[in-house]
Formats: structure tokens, C-alpha cells, sequence
């Protein structure tokens, strides 16, 4: 099994290492140590966040110790052949891409020497996991890009990205959350809200989800999200093996 290593940050919280590389593995791995994080809930954790290859661990210092924590941590990772990871969902997430929705996707077709129409089926045609969320509320980042739609950021980023996004930076892609600034190669936006503060669970996806991109037309975009406002759409997604 893989070796952890455990270091703090701050005087209040501890970084747990699952090495340098990103892979699905690795994410399987952070997401089933979170899982046993959650079940077992150790004194004095207060929250626990994911990324690529670490979980960072908060605690609270009047309850629980660094050493403390490093060594409960350290039985609680001996469990994980007892948590395997429960299927994930791959959801479905519609883009309109070109035009006012995307006003770079004729960059990066320019860059890769490709039409419009093969950056927008060779962007559909993948299925990207969500390694982690972060940048902003919700902000899925995400693996799996096919490196032939790759292109450099802006090289002045735009004052806003409207919430909704489609973008391409380097060899990955991923939707704004919220309108921000953001350097981010714009090739579509998604009606689908990624996070709202009102809702039970705000962020629409999580770390080990799925996406795959669904080109629609203008109409088609004004439609779901009509039906998002009066909160009558049904979210598209299936369960699948990891």
C-alpha cells in the first residue's frame, strides 16, 4: 500500500502526502481516505479538504494534538482496504459552445490547426474526472483532455469570465463557477449552476465525479435554462465503475 507522508501546515492543520502524481489511482485513494475520515470522524477534526495528491486535515488545537492527530491518521489509513470507493457519477454537462458563449474557440482550433468543428467533437467526445475542487466555490478541476485541443491562456486575462464557462488552459479544461476574472480560453458555456449557497449540497459535482460534455444549440441552452430557474430540471447523470 502506498506510504503516507504527513507534514503540518500551519499550527492547525495537517497535510497528508499521497506523493507527486496525478492519476486516477491517487484520486481513488484521497477519496477513500476521506470517506474514512467521515465515518470515523477523529476528536478534534473540524474539516478535511482534497486536491490532487493530498488531503489537508484541520483540526482544533485546544482538542487534539499534531502528533496525536499524524497517529490517528496513520491507523485510520491501515482501514482503507475496509472503505472501497462506491461507484461515481459521470454527469452529463450541456455546452453551447462558439459564438458569444465562446468567443476563443476559434483560438484554439487556430493554435491546434483544426476546424471549430473538431475542437467541439473532440472536446464532447472525452470523459474528464474531477480531481479536486477549488480557484473559486465549485470550480471543477479536471483531467483527461485530449493534449490535440491543448492551448496556452490569454495572454491578457479578461477582467470577468461569465459564471458558466467552458475553458481550456494548457492541457486542461474547466467551467467557471462565477463570474471572476480568469486568462482561460473560453470555448462555450454550460446554463448548469456549479454553485449556489442556497442549496443543501451547493456544489453540483465533487472530487471523483465525471463529466462529459454535450454540445447543444442556442435555443436548447435558453430552454434548460429556463427550467433551472423554476428549478424543474433534471440533472443527467449515470453511475459507473471507477
Amino acid at each position: 500500500m502506498l506510504e503516507l507522508k504527513y507534514s503540518p501546515l500551519g499550527d492547525a492543520a495537517v497535510r497528508v502526502s499521497f506523493g507527486d502524481s496525478i492519476s486516477t489511482e491517487v484520486n481513488r485513494q484521497i477519496r477513500s481516505f476521506c470517506e474514512v475520515l467521515k465515518t470515523a470522524a477523529p476528536k478534534g477534526v473540524i474539516e478535511w479538504t482534497p486536491s490532487y495528491t493530498a488531503v489537508t486535515v484541520f483540526y482544533e488545537p485546544l482538542e487534539t494534538t499534531y502528533h496525536h492527530l499524524v497517529s490517528n491518521l496513520q491507523n485510520l489509513f491501515r482501514k482503507l482496504e475496509a472503505f472501497p470507493t462506491s461507484k461515481t457519477r459521470c454527469v452529463t454537462v450541456p455546452v453551447c459552445y462558439g459564438g458569444k458563449f465562446g468567443p476563443d474557440l476559434i483560438n484554439v482550433a487556430s493554435h491546434n490547426n483544426l476546424t471549430q468543428e473538431e475542437v467541439i467533437e473532440i472536446h464532447s467526445k472525452a470523459k474528464y474526472m474531477i480531481h479536486m475542487l477549488g480557484f473559486t466555490p465549485g470550480f471543477p478541476y479536471m483531467g483527461g483532455m485530449p493534449k490535440v485541443i491543448s492551448t496556452p491562456r490569454l495572454a491578457v486575462p479578461r477582467s470577468s469570465v461569465p459564471v458558466g464557462s467552458v475553458g481550456i488552459a494548457g492541457e486542461q479544461t474547466g467551467i467557471y463557477s462565477l463570474s471572476t476574472p480568469g486568462g482561460w480560453q473560453i470555448i462555450g458555456r454550460t446554463p448548469l449552476v456549479l454553485y449556489d449557497s442556497n442549496r443543501t449540497t451547493p456544489s453540483l459535482f465533487e472530487a471523483g465525479d465525471y463529466v462529459q460534455f454535450c454540445p447543444i444549440e442556442k435555443k436548447e441552452y435558453e430552454e434548460i435554462a429556463s427550467l433551472i430557474e423554476k428549478q424543474a430540471y433534471r440533472l443527467e447523470y449515470e453511475l459507473i465503475e471507477d
